[in-house]
């Protein structure tokens, strides 16, 4: 089930991709509608599921929350941060490398965050994957608007796009391997550092785009996407 899961996370980037291939203007006009739900959706999920579910297996998932948010810190301003001088250095081929490295690496974390929310149960496993699936549209669209900046073909796009959602799947097959036979105290500390890693991807990556706008519906996105989650955990109850 979890593989499933994934394919269909996968498929998300890829979706955003071709819309930003397809529908250039318009993606550009209301990928911040996306990315602000996704990070409503991530921040929802984190404060009263992953969290919650964390302690009640180990009393110290909140220093793991910490470790979480730490680690993505580290990989995204420290590992794969490489400061731009001038305009010019968007156009670098370095540039291209270090993004698509990071992107490549974060989908397969996306893949791990699936096989940990489904080895803590079902319910939370489909919310996980929900979570990933909203944020990985604008991942597509960010990846793609990359590489077009730099003058690659849309063919070419499409498959280096097509490669980065496979990372996913190859996560959670990786996950499913590591996390067999793990202790409660083990999974409360990865549902822990899953939830910090959402904290910082919405924080750090997904609100702040919010100040590139001025329409007030799209900061209203973020409170449409707390909402959905605590509707759909009603239902699923």
């Amino acid at each position: 089930m979890e593989i499933i899961y994934s394919l269909i996370a996968a498929s998300s980037a890829m979706l955003g991709s071709l819309i930003l291939i397809m529908f250039h203007k318009w993606s550009e006009k209301n990928s911040l509608l996306i990315i602000n739900f996704a990070a409503g959706v991530m921040l929802t999920l984190a404060f009263c599921h992953l969290i919650p579910e964390g302690i009640e297996l180990n009393s110290k998932t909140m220093i793991y929350t910490l470790i979480g948010f730490s680690i993505m810190f580290f990989l995204q301003f420290v590992v794969l941060f490489h400061p731009c001088h001038d305009h010019e250095c968007l156009n670098t081929k370095h540039t291209h490398i270090a993004s698509i490295t990071g992107l490549s690496l974060h989908s397969m974390l996306d893949g791990l965050m699936i096989a940990v929310g489904f080895e803590a149960s079902s319910s939370l496993g489909i919310l996980t994957t929900l979570a990933i699936l909203l944020h990985k549209v604008p991942d597509g669209i960010t990846i793609s608007g990359i590489l077009l900046h730099g003058g690659a073909s849309k063919k070419k796009v499409f498959n280096i796009s097509l490669v980065n959602a496979c990372f996913t799947p190859i996560g959670t097959i990786l996950g499913m391997f590591l996390l067999k036979n793990i202790s409660t105290s083990a999974l409360g500390a990865l549902l822990g550092i899953t939830a910090g890693s959402f904290i910082f991807l919405s924080a750090s990556d997904l609100i702040p785009e919010t100040h590139k706008c001025k329409n007030r519906i799209t900061a209203l996105m973020l409170f449409a996407g707390i909402i959905f989650i605590l509707a759909v955990e009603h239902f699923m109850h």
